[in-house]
């Protein structure tokens, strides 16, 4: 496939400016979700056949957000696209200074296999409504659900306006060989970085949202029965592969039984069991041999089971897990949930703090100094107090790592913006100017330029 061929028409379209028109782009999403909507079974049955994601989980954690997002930028586009006026100071009188958005041009989307419509589709709806042309290239791991997402958008689409380039590595870097206006990825830290270093080489603007070890802190005081409800809800949907999960549990050792026995028990009601159609498979074999050798059997709390033609392992929780054990070295991405205790809040920050800065930090306590020294001290990209993974539903917040967890966000007009350069403009007219900037120079010129700008 000629891929310069692609992003050359997709070039041209866009310079014809027709994405440029507010019209256009909502026409575009309208066409996007019709279209979505028409086809809910064809996008359940493939992710069903990818790796058995139930309705209830494809609804609810990708069809619904992606809907929400279209809605979202239909009902703003408008104002987000206006020019915004800005002061102006009194050296550039009787001028006057705004802002203007501009969409950056034709940009690749990346995405990820773990939730592989949403964290596809999203960043797409962002660069439409910013007015872009959009090449897609859907991870290839859920290899039916990629299959669909080019099928539906090729027979509906302009392929000079948006496009789908399925494929694997060799794709992607073929892909990235080429300079494109801006490139949104999703997935793991190993492919951010080459993801960087070919954008650094035509010197592309970039989103990266990544992931890392993101760890959901318990102090005494809180709601035992209630914090180990969201825990155990968080973590083991979608089996753990998600890049908020909580990765890690840190629990004040005055109630770390308390709180294991809570998830446990939470876990045994649940739905999250080997013989749940509403339990998702591990993404494939390579994935799954992984998280099984990651399992301590000497420190099995719960789980600890794994059906490997089916792909499933149970929810486990590993308990006396300390820093140095090799579950705690990288992103674990699956159903085990390893729980820590410390004895103070300022040990635990102190060791959470020498890990890389993570994508998200869960605090579960009732106590403000507790909460408040969390969220000051630690650096991560979003999270949330007394609750986990929520915060990525809440469309007025920007979502997004720092560090090694990513850089750049999005969600809501904070996508938009990412696929947006914000061109600054000062306009002034011709009937006057002041001759204080022009030559001959003066002392009292100087005075008076102290005294406007001092």
């Amino acid at each position: 496939m000629n891929y310069q061929k692609i992003i050359d028409q997709q070039r041209t379209f866009f310079n014809s400016h027709t994405t440029k028109q507010i019209s256009f782009r909502i026409q575009e999403l309208k066409r996007l979700k019709k279209l979505l909507k028409k086809n809910e079974n064809l996008l359940y049955e493939a992710i069903y056949h990818d790796f058995k994601k139930s309705e209830f989980e494809t609804y609810t954690t990708e069809l619904s957000i992606i809907y929400e997002d279209i809605d979202l930028a239909i009902k703003h586009v408008k104002k987000w696209a206006r020019r915004q006026k800005v002061s102006t100071s009194l050296v550039n009188l009787p001028g006057k200074s705004y802002i203007m958005p501009e969409p950056y041009g034709t940009v690749l989307v990346i995405g990820a296999w773990n939730y592989p419509f949403q964290l596809s589709l999203c960043p797409a709806i962002a660069a439409i409504a910013a007015g872009c042309t959009v090449v897609l290239k859907p991870s290839e791991i859920p290899a039916r659900t990629s299959a669909i997402m080019a099928q539906l958008i090729h027979q509906n689409f302009n392929s000079d306006f948006f496009t789908v380039i399925e494929g694997g590595e060799e794709e992607t870097t073929n892909l990235l060989k080429i300079k494109f206006d801006k490139i949104f990825f999703t997935g793991s830290v190993p492919v951010g970085k080459i993801i960087y270093q070919a954008a650094a080489k035509h010197l592309t603007p970039v989103t990266l949202e990544l992931g890392g070890k993101s760890p959901a802190i318990i102090s005494e005081d809180v709601n035992i029965d209630m914090t180990a409800k969201r825990l155990v809800w968080a973590k083991f949907l979608n089996a753990g592969q998600t890049c908020i999960a909580p990765d890690y549990v840190m629990v004040h050792s005055s109630i770390k039984n308390d709180v294991l026995a809570s998830i446990k028990k939470h876990i045994e009601r649940s739905d999250y069991r080997i013989d749940n159609h509403n339990y998702t498979q591990i993404i494939n074999d390579k994935n799954f041999d992984r998280l099984n050798h990651l399992i301590d059997p000497d420190k099995v709390y719960i789980g600890g089971k794994g059906n490997k033609e089916e792909r499933i392992i149970t929810p486990t929780v590993l308990d006396a897990i300390d820093f140095e054990d090799e579950i705690m070295k990288d992103e674990i991405f699956g159903p085990i949930l390893p729980v820590i205790s410390f004895e103070s809040i300022d040990d635990a920050i102190q060791k959470i703090k020498k890990l890389p800065r993570p994508l998200s930090c869960y605090a579960f306590t009732k106590s403000r100094h507790t909460r408040e020294k969390i969220l000051r001290e630690i650096s991560f990209g979003g999270g949330a107090v007394n609750d986990a993974v929520m915060h990525f539903t809440e469309q007025s917040l920007p979502f997004g790592g720092i560090g090694e967890s990513g850089i750049g966000n999005y969600h809501g007009k904070f996508g938009f913006e990412a696929f947006s350069h914000y061109k600054s403009i000062l306009q002034k007219p011709f009937w006057i100017e002041l001759p204080l900037k022009y030559s001959p120079y003066s002392t009292t010129k100087l005075n008076w330029i102290k005294r406007i700008m001092g």
